[in-house]
Formats: structure tokens, C-alpha cells, sequence
């Protein structure tokens, strides 16, 4: 169990005009005992007496990892194979940091398996991308053949797992509607 102290200090009025009216805060974290956190809380609070308010709090919390947080924010669409996915894609979806934005679905393909991954679009440049499940972009694609701006991707698994199907605009475009499916290629003998 891990403590935290919230330390938020507003000076008086002189001082916080000579500060640029900024706050200050000060969060100190310390995993060894509930009594050196009240301590310390204790020390900080006889410190500033006459020079301004503070509001101290202290929180107990566990600590949780990263992978942890990520997961129960983002949640992308789950899909599967064979099916069309009919969406909108909007300037609500995921920041590309490029001016454009994306949208994340979800499959679950094995070893060896050859996939067609296509999207279409007649209302913005689409961009596709595969990522694994490390989040490593291992196919990608702008414009598929001809003078479209459609997407299109051929891959051949090569580790059993969850991937993502990125949808994304390119070019700073908004997005709009697109159609997007995933196809499991046989081979034929």
C-alpha cells in the first residue's frame, strides 16, 4: 500500500501576486508507513502557518500498473472475420498526432493464417494499419491499387494472438464513413 500526500498551497495576497497567482502543489509519496505520511503532513503544516492557506490530504491507494490503467480506458471494437463493419469515423476517435484520427477493432487470429484487410471509403483517404500484440505496427497501407484512396492489407500470421485493425484518415482529414472487413484467406490446392 502505497501513501500519498496532497499539498496544496495558495500564498496570501502579496505573495500570490508575485507568484503570477500560480498554485503551488507538492504531492509526496512514501510507501514505508501511515505515521511518517500523518508526520509528515504535520511538519508541513506548522511550516506555512501565517504565509498562506494549505489543504493537506492524505490518500492510501495500491498500486496499479500501467497496462492496468490502459486496459479499463481503451476498449477497441471487438470483430471477426467475414463480417462487413459499417462506422464513422470523427474527429471523437483517437488523435493520430498527423491531423488525423483513427479508430482501433480487435481480432483474434492464429499462427500461419493469411488475411485480407480492406476499408473503404468515398468520404475521406483512408489509412489501414495491423498491429500486434505489442502494439507494433507490422502491416500498413494508404492507398490500395488504382486512383482510389481506399486501404487495403495482405499478411500472413506469423504468431498466434490478438491484433488491431487501425482505421485512420490521412492528410489532417476528419474522417466519415467507411466499411471495413477482414477476410481468412484458404489456400488453394
Amino acid at each position: 500500500m502505497k501513501h500519498l500526500i496532497l499539498f496544496d498551497y495558495h500564498p496570501l495576497k502579496p505573495l500570490q501576486q508575485t507568484m503570477n497567482n500560480q498554485t503551488t502543489k507538492l504531492f509526496v509519496r512514501d510507501s514505508r508507513s501511515e505515521s511518517l505520511t500523518k508526520s509528515l503532513a504535520l511538519i508541513l503544516s506548522k511550516f506555512a502557518v501565517g504565509v498562506g492557506t494549505i489543504a493537506i490530504g492524505l490518500a492510501c491507494f495500491a498500486p496499479v500498473s500501467l497496462a492496468q490503467v490502459r486496459t479499463s480506458l481503451y476498449k477497441p471494437t471487438a470483430i471477426t472475420s467475414g463480417v462487413d463493419v459499417n462506422d464513422i469515423l470523427t474527429d471523437k476517435d483517437i488523435p493520430t498526432g498527423q491531423k488525423g484520427f483513427a479508430r482501433d477493432y480487435a481480432i483474434t487470429v492464429q499462427k500461419d493464417e493469411r488475411l485480407e484487410i480492406l476499408v473503404n471509403s468515398g468520404g475521406f483517404d483512408t489509412v489501414l494499419s495491423l498491429l500486434d500484440s505489442a502494439g507494433e505496427v507490422v502491416a500498413e497501407n494508404d492507398d490500395s491499387v488504382g486512383d482510389n484512396t481506399n486501404s487495403l492489407i495482405f499478411f500472413k500470421v506469423r504468431k498466434s494472438g490478438n491484433y488491431i485493425v487501425r482505421v485512420s484518415s490521412f492528410g489532417g482529414s476528419s474522417g466519415g464513413k467507411f466499411t471495413l472487413r477482414v477476410n481468412k484467406l484458404q489456400i488453394v490446392k
